[in-house]
């Protein structure tokens, strides 16, 4: 098969995490050896004088190719206008990715244009398509149906594309549910679970996984005292301030916060407010290669996010053997079956305080929650993806059989 693969979230060599689950899905792929992949991952650039500010002065940096996370990878711009011009994004990037792959087609052809988030790849990717006389998959990962989905035009664009997708995916049971309540064909949605690098995701004995991050200088965690970590970007649908306030009810605990972004002033100031400031700790950015060391040491990882699909985090903590404190969205339930992996709760301080309690009271062995993740891996992932573009190829529905 030769695939042609966009992706607007994805890692670049300016910022090599950036959408890491999405990269680490595609060198799976590729590392499968029956797949042709073309990646295609738009950069949006806003007009100059702001494009050559921060952050976007170093996107700039980027080359339009290059392989340096680990397949080839093309990077072409797309005009971005801050803050007001999100529903209009598809098109912007149609202009700058259709006369590349058009050349790239009429040289070799491809199979079939894959669009890894509804929105903006989506609709994109369906006018790509069109163009191209190829069909077309989008795949769903949470906020793109759960933001971009609220949104009128924007929505009307994503069910357009769904419309003429011959396959669609989810990450999940309950976001297939989100999709068909949008109004996206669901004889044409499957599931399509996260990957896990096992790895690097395994548990390491949590006293000797604390006293590694411990003696890290750049992340200074606390050597002792019940610690409760929260990764994630800073910004007002993950949480952290739920997060904050529960620790205002567990006197004994630390509560570590693993992320950037634009929320990080407000959230300092309400941990003064809630006067636990000297048990919070804001970490700013954890490398991939330290994360799994720190969800090892972590007690309990609590997630209030308001929305996911199904979170690559929870799958990573519980892989790591810590259990996690997640409110029952997305596909919370599909990970969270028993309390060996959590708990479930609302979004609210109280209950998140209790059930982290009854956790620390008495908590699973590593290996017990562990076991929660042992249906993920990205070998497993790329297998079910390339057969998922196969059977769309083949005229088959997603989960309809092969004849004989």
């Amino acid at each position: 098969m030769r695939i042609l693969s966009i992706a607007t979230l994805f890692p670049n060599p300016v910022r090599p995490s950036f959408g890491i689950f999405v990269g680490n899905q595609m060198r799976a792929v590729v590392a499968r050896g029956d797949v042709d992949l073309t990646m295609v991952s738009p950069i949006g650039m806003p007009p100059w004088p702001l494009s050559h500010r921060a952050p976007y002065d170093r996107l700039r940096a980027i080359p339009l190719e290059s392989g340096a996370v680990g397949l080839p990878v093309h990077y072409p711009r797309f005009t971005l206008i801050p803050r007001i011009g999100g529903d209009s994004n598809p098109g912007r990037i149609v202009r700058a990715v259709l006369p590349l792959v058009r050349a790239m087609h009429a040289q070799k052809p491809f199979d079939l244009v894959d669009a890894q988030f509804f929105f903006p790849d989506g609709p994109a990717a369906a006018v790509i398509a069109r163009a191209l006389g190829l069909p077309l998959t989008i795949k769903s990962r949470g906020a793109d149906i759960h933001y971009w989905g609220a949104r009128p035009r924007a929505l009307a664009q994503m069910r357009e594309a769904a419309a003429q997708a011959a396959g669609l995916l989810a990450v999940s049971q309950s976001l297939r549910a989100d999709m068909v309540a949008l109004g996206m064909p669901a004889d044409r949605i499957g599931v399509h679970y996260t990957g896990l690098d096992r790895e690097r995701f395994r548990p390491i004995e949590r006293g000797a996984a604390r006293a590694l991050v411990s003696a890290l200088p750049n992340l200074g965690i606390w050597p002792e005292g019940p610690l409760i970590v929260t990764p994630g970007a800073l910004i007002a649908r993950k949480g952290q301030r739920l997060a904050i306030a529960a620790l205002a009810r567990l006197p004994e605990a630390r509560l570590a916060l693993a992320g950037t972004g634009e929320d990080e002033t407000a959230l300092r100031a309400y941990a003064r407010e809630c006067g636990v400031a000297d048990r919070v700790h804001f970490l700013g950015l954890v490398t991939h290669d330290v994360l799994p060391q720190l969800l090892c040491a972590a007690d309990v990882v609590v997630l209030p996010s308001a929305s996911e699909g199904l979170a690559n985090v929870w799958v990573e903590a519980l892989a790591c053997g810590t259990p996690i404190v997640i409110p029952d969205i997305g596909g919370a339930r599909e990970i969270v079956r028993d309390g060996s992996a959590g708990r479930l709760v609302t979004r609210d301080p109280a209950a998140i305080a209790t059930a982290v309690s009854d956790i620390l009271r008495d908590p699973p062995s590593q290996d017990e929650v562990a076991a929660n993740a042992r249906r993920f891996s990205w070998s497993i992932n790329a297998e079910n993806l390339v057969c998922f573009w196969r059977d769309v190829l083949a005229g088959r529905k997603p989960g309809e059989p092969a004849p004989g």
